[in-house]
């Protein structure tokens, strides 16, 4: 990580914060237009980068100067000799060149969702990557929750399998404010969402590729609540359709208000871009009409008949 950067390592109850780097840049308050890229990602890399370097560009045409991609944007494959054939460490990655380049070319702030990273230990970082408008890396995340799920009709997902679960959230500083970095399941636990709100995120950042099964259930009901439970931008760029793997995945990449309104949505079957001018100062707005950040108290858990005894007595 560089400049600007925090690690958060949520213990039970607590947080602990480690700062990395130098001095966060100076924030500006002017709008910001975010481009979320959604997808239908396949089994071959390159034309996976060709197809998500074609809609960053789609996006950057259409003045986004923050760009997010989806979960797993560079390979989706479930077979494990095919999977592992294809991933490659981080250094000398050529899809992480490929962005790098990409990012400095166009002049943005470029945050792949999620590819695939070979790690030493023979499993595979399922991580996020934040691009500079210079083209270094801000920033990375690996996801934190696997999903490991049998779902009705004998859709099943063991994703710890394959891939090691990360230890830390991230935050990373833009010129618009603070970007908290988690990937899809990890939406499921709301309390890595408080975390990042009470240590500063400005926007979420939930790159995804929910199922269709799911996202049908719990998609917009889950985004929305984690941007007004902690008064956030929610930023969810996601996979879609039918992929070469036979996977179906739900779509609507959405941009969230602090407020819970939904600012764009993307269809649910193809590959599209969508964009947004989002406000900073609508965080501070939303927190202080709900200022339910300020109001967490410690508590505890305990037995109806406990409590009856102690009121007895």
């Amino acid at each position: 990580m560089r400049a600007g950067c925090k690690s958060l390592h949520y213990l039970g109850g607590g947080l602990c914060v480690g700062e990395l780097g130098q001095p966060m840049p100076q924030r500006t308050m002017e709008a910001m237009r975010v481009g979320l890229v959604q997808m239908c990602t396949g089994r071959n890399v390159e034309k996976n980068l060709a197809d998500a370097g074609e809609l960053i560009r789609e996006a950057v045409r259409r003045g986004a100067q923050y760009v997010q991609t989806p979960e797993i944007t560079t390979l989706m494959e479930t077979e494990r000799e095919r999977l592992f054939a294809a991933v490659r460490p981080e250094e000398g990655n050529a899809a992480i060149s490929t962005f790098s380049a990409l990012a400095r070319e166009l002049g943005i702030w470029l945050h792949i969702g999620s590819m695939g990273i070979l790690l030493g230990s023979g499993k595979i970082a399922n991580r996020s990557f934040l691009f500079s408008p210079e083209g270094a890396i801000e920033a990375r995340f690996d996801k934190i929750h696997m999903f490991d799920v049998q779902l009705a009709g004998g859709e099943s997902y063991r994703e710890s399998k394959n891939y090691q679960a990360g230890d830390a959230v991230v935050l990373a500083e833009l010129p618009w404010g603070t970007l908290g970095l988690t990937v899809c399941y990890d939406l499921r636990f709301p309390h890595v969402y408080r975390a990042l709100a009470k240590a500063g995120a400005d926007f979420l950042a939930i790159p995804s590729s929910f199922t269709r099964q799911t996202g049908a259930a719990h998609w917009h009901v889950l985004m929305r609540a984690r941007a007004i439970e902690n008064g956030c931008f929610v930023l969810a760029a996601a996979q879609a359709g039918r992929h070469e793997i036979g996977r179906e995945t739900y779509g609507h990449s959405l941009i969230v208000s602090p407020w819970g309104e939904i600012l764009a949505e993307a269809d649910g079957a193809q590959p599209m871009v969508i964009v947004a001018d989002i406000k900073p100062a609508e965080v501070q707005t939303a927190r202080a009409r709900i200022p339910s950040l300020q109001h967490d108290r410690p508590f505890q858990i305990a037995r109806a008949s406990a409590v009856e005894a102690k009121v007895a007595s």
